[in-house]
């Protein structure tokens, strides 16, 4: 399983509008992919209604909870660093409560609750529903636990809760888990086998956050290529249903356009696609449909057939050189990212030459690369020995992030001369009297503010470019403003 990262992100304490008549308060802190911080909505949205307002003051909190991920050790030591930092607080404010969510509390229970009792409550990510009743135990003086993996949960009947929003885009999550046991990830261990959520209910929130302003949509899964609604239950039992179920089963080419016809005016993006589970059909709806961005996450992890093997990746680098072919025969001016090992055991420096060449010849737009980093729990864990020295991992991840910066480069500078439509978000980071919002391909761009506000669909006459960011200055609405 393939996650974006974002590393602007960690650790923020989210937010949302005050519930009146609701008395206690709660402090929510995020680590990890975009699953978490969609989590972290839903489990706003559970306790509002158990009499919880979020506080960005740690210290007037009557809970804290911090949404974990376990995909790197580093996630891991900084979560660490946190619940100690927690504690300390606590010390000052003993009514304080502090629970650890998501992949981190499944993989660690025990250790947390009982060897090392750092915290009241531990839930699992298939778990929050049951928040309520573990806090009761809590309250009673009692710890509370509940990390069972569910063959069902998907949270469609939660309408989430936007924490941190910017009121223009938000992510909303098809499936949950993962039955592709890449020997690296944690995730089919932490957040169980793979479901699909109802599209109805999918389709009603698409349309729930068009009525409420917001102008972008992405679909979120841990591996949303695989999606296959056909009533419930495990994508593995499909074999199992009934003729009627399969002959009406929704698979993500269906969803896909089923969003894009719900809500014609709204731009749809998707993550995260495995490459053995992409399909045709996936690719050509994208084609079909103006609103489908032309952009897709598309991890490789190596670029060695070997180590490919290893990981327990289902496809070959020949394959993925022929999806990548009919990526770009069917969507000419596609935009596409990748995640990246860099010293899986064993790696050779042949092998290392091979992600570098599979790299030459895809030219990603940009990617997520990071050095290897051995998970407890994971078949690579158990079964193979880090054995790449950690200089050497340094200097083969240095080389494939420099060559992403010059491809990264080399893309951007495609759009320069381009007028491109431009979905305004916010604030530049680095300028206040500019917008900063992303392009079809999903590059950001910046421009002069003028009179464009957030929500806006403006076109943008690319000037100039960075690797990363397109430089430009509007020219006008594009059609798609005019429709809403």
């Amino acid at each position: 399983m393939e996650k974006i990262i974002d590393e602007n992100k960690q650790g923020e304490a989210l937010i949302l509008d005050q519930k009146e008549g609701n008395q206690k308060k709660l402090f929510i802190e995020s680590y990890g992919c975009q699953m978490n911080f969609s989590d972290s909505e839903i489990v706003a949205s559970i306790l509002s209604n158990q009499g919880y307002n979020t506080t960005q003051s740690l210290e007037d909190a009557d809970l804290v909870l911090v949404n974990t991920c376990s995909i790197r050790d580093k996630a891991e030591q900084t979560v660490r660093k946190r619940l100690k930092y927690y504690n300390t607080i606590k010390d000052k404010n003993p009514n304080m409560k502090v629970g650890v969510l998501g992949c981190m509390a499944e993989r660690l229970k025990t250790k947390f609750l009982e060897e090392e009792k750092i915290v009241d409550l531990v839930v699992g990510p298939d778990a929050y529903k049951d928040l309520p009743n573990l806090l009761s135990e809590v309250e009673e003086g009692r710890e509370a636990i509940n990390v069972i993996l569910s063959k069902e949960e998907t949270y469609g009947d939660i309408s989430p809760v936007r924490l941190n929003s910017n009121g223009v885009t938000a992510f909303v999550s098809i499936t949950r888990g993962c039955d592709n046991m890449c020997t690296f990830c944690v995730v089919p261990f932490t957040r169980g086998r793979e479901r699909s959520r109802d599209p109805q209910s999918v389709i009603e929130e698409v349309n729930d956050l068009w009525g409420k302003g917001y102008r972008e949509v992405t679909l979120l899964g841990q591996n949303v290529d695989s999606y296959l609604w056909y009533g419930g239950g495990l994508k593995k039992d499909f074999d199992k249903a009934s003729e009627l179920q399969k002959a009406t089963a929704v698979n993500f080419a269906k969803l896909l356009e089923l969003c894009a016809k719900a809500q014609p005016k709204m731009r749809f993006r998707f993550s995260t696609s495995n490459p053995q589970d992409m399909t045709i059909d996936v690719i050509e709806t994208m084609a079909k449909y103006e609103n489908i961005c032309n952009y897709i996450h598309l991890p490789v992890q190596s670029g060695s057939n070997r180590i490919l093997k290893a990981m327990n990746r289902l496809h070959t680098r020949e394959e993925y050189f022929e999806l990548i072919d009919n990526i770009r025969r069917i969507i000419p001016d596609v935009g596409i990212s990748q995640d990246m090992i860099a010293g899986f055991p064993t790696e050779t420096e042949e092998d290392h030459q091979d992600t570098l060449t599979l790299m030459d010849y895809v030219k990603y737009d940009y990617g997520f690369m990071f050095a290897y980093s051995e998970r407890p729990g994971t078949l690579a864990g158990r079964k193979m020995e880090d054995d790449i020295p950690a200089d050497v991992k340094k200097r083969r991840l240095n080389e494939i992030q420099a060559l992403q910066r010059r491809h990264s480069l080399y893309r951007a500078q495609q759009h320069v001369g381009k007028t491109q439509e431009v979905l305004i978000e916010k604030t530049s980071r680095k300028s206040d009297a500019h917008w900063a919002g992303r392009n079809n391909q999903n590059m950001v761009a910046v421009f002069p503010k003028e009179h464009y506000k957030p929500g806006d669909f403006v076109n943008i006459k690319i000037l100039d470019c960075t690797s990363a960011t397109l430089i430009g200055k509007a020219v006008g609405y594009s059609k798609n403003n005019e429709l809403n």
